[in-house]
């Protein structure tokens, strides 16, 4: 190889070289608007989905407090009609806390008409 054909293909390479770096400089700012605009769609994907998130986590809150109520609801009605249901409700109540321990002692409090009696045992 000659040395003009030397200086030529060093000049090419160069030459390539400038101009890849052109193109980098060139192309480098519009990288970075590409770039910014891809964060800007995952950061509002992002948002859409917490947004989502909350919106069905208020939702089901909002059913489980109707459900909730409506359960209150049906209770009261059957503690209305029927007078007995709050008493087998405390006595089922009672029996839970009895077999898991709950209660130590039971006092039992002489009652005539569901009063207390407060002085058993003296008749005038």
């Amino acid at each position: 190889m000659s040395a003009n054909a030397i200086v030529k293909l060093i000049g090419w390479g160069l030459f390539a070289v400038v101009l890849a770096g052109a193109g980098v400089m060139a192309g480098c700012p519009q990288y970075n608007v590409y770039e910014q605009r891809l964060h800007g769609e995952a950061e509002l994907a992002r948002a859409n989905a917490n947004r989502e998130i909350l919106v069905s986590q208020a939702r089901a809150e909002k059913e489980a407090a109707s459900l909730r109520a409506d359960a209150i609801g049906i209770v009261g009605k059957a503690a209305k009609e029927y007078p007995e249901y709050r008493q087998q409700e405390f006595i089922g109540a009672f029996a839970d806390a009895l077999r898991h321990g709950s209660i130590g002692q039971i006092i039992y409090v002489p009652t005539e008409g569901n009063v207390p009696i407060m002085q058993a045992g003296k008749n005038k």
